[in-house]
C-alpha cells in the first residue's frame, strides 16, 4: 500500500512554552551575530587585524607552510565571522519558520543548528573560493607593473562587475527564492532523516543566497573584509532587498549607484592622468 504523504505545518500556537521557546531562540540568534561584530570589531583593532585585510594577502604565509596555514585559518575564521555578522540577519525570517515547523520535536535546537551550519558552509566555501582567488590576483599584480601603478582598476571592475550583476536574470530568481521562506521550507523539507535534511535544506539555501548576494560579497574585498562600517552598509542592503515588501525595488538603483560609482571612479582616474 501506498504510504500517504503528509505536508508539514507551522506551528503558530501562543501557548507559554512555544513562546518561551521562540524568546530563546531569538536571544540565542540575536546573541550570536551579536558576538560576531564585537569579536570582528576587536579583531580590527588587534595586532592581528591584518588577517582581516585583504591588502596584505600577499604578504602573509611566505615564510612556510604551517604560516600559511594558520593564514588561511584566520582568514577563513574572519569571512565566517563575517558571513554571522552581516548574513544571518538576513535568514531571520526562514530560521523563524523552520523553528515553528519543527517546535513540538524533542532535537528541535539540533535541527536549527544543524541548518544555520549548513547555510553558513556554502558561504565558508564561497569565501575560501574567494580568498584563493584573491590571492592569484595579488601574484597578478605584483608581476605587473601597470597594475601596480593602477590598482584602482581592480576596485572599479569589482564595483562594476556587483553593479552589472544587480541586473541579471540569475539575481532575480535567487533573490526571488530567498524573499519566500515559506515556499522554501516547504519545497525542500521532506520530514524524513530530520538531520540530514536540514542541513540540506541550509545548504539549499545558502546556494540561493550566494547566487543572489555573491558580487556584493566581493566589494568587501574591494575595502578590507573587516571594515565594519562596509559590513554595515551592505548587509543592510541586503537584508532589505531579501526581507521587506518593496525590498525587490532596491536592486536596481542599487545597481545604477553601483555602476555610477565605479564610472566616475574610472573618469577621474583617467581625467588625472590625462592632465
Amino acid at each position: 500500500m501506498r504510504s500517504k504523504t503528509t505536508t508539514p505545518s507551522l506551528q503558530y500556537s501562543n501557548t507559554p512554552s512555544l513562546l518561551s521557546d521562540r524568546k530563546v531562540f531569538l536571544g540565542s540568534i540575536v546573541s550570536l551575530i551579536v558576538f560576531a561584530w564585537l569579536v570582528l570589531w576587536l579583531w580590527g583593532r588587534s595586532p592581528y587585524g591584518r588577517y582581516l585585510s585583504h591588502e596584505q594577502l600577499g604578504e602573509i604565509g611566505l615564510d612556510g607552510a604551517s604560516s600559511l596555514f594558520w593564514a588561511i585559518t584566520l582568514y577563513v575564521a574572519g569571512w565566517t565571522l563575517m558571513t554571522v555578522a552581516m548574513m544571518l540577519p538576513t535568514v531571520l525570517p526562514l530560521l523563524e519558520i523552520f523553528r515553528r515547523l519543527v517546535a513540538q520535536r524533542p532535537e528541535r535546537a539540533q535541527l536549527v543548528a544543524l541548518l544555520i551550519i549548513g547555510y553558513l558552509g556554502v558561504w565558508a566555501g564561497f569565501g575560501i573560493v574567494a580568498h584563493c582567488a584573491d590571492w592569484v590576483l595579488h601574484e597578478v599584480v605584483e608581476r605587473s607593473s601597470w597594475l601596480e601603478a593602477n590598482a584602482w582598476v581592480i576596485g572599479v571592475g569589482t564595483l562594476l562587475v556587483a553593479g552589472g550583476f544587480q541586473f541579471s536574470r540569475l539575481k532575480y530568481r535567487c533573490l526571488d527564492k530567498c524573499r519566500a521562506p515559506l515556499s522554501f521550507v516547504m519545497e525542500h523539507w521532506r520530514g524524513r532523516h530530520d538531520r540530514r535534511n536540514a542541513f540540506v535544506l541550509g545548504i539549499h539555501h545558502g546556494i540561493f543566497c550566494v547566487g543572489c548576494c555573491w558580487a556584493l560579497m566581493l566589494l568587501m574585498f574591494g575595502v578590507g573584509v573587516g571594515n565594519v562600517g562596509w559590513m554595515l552598509g551592505l548587509g543592510a542592503m541586503m537584508a532589505i532587498e531579501k526581507n521587506l515588501p518593496w525590498g525587490r525595488k532596491l536592486s536596481v538603483p542599487l545597481g545604477v549607484a553601483l555602476l555610477v560609482c565605479g564610472a566616475l571612479i574610472a573618469s577621474n582616474h583617467l581625467w588625472t592622468g590625462i592632465t
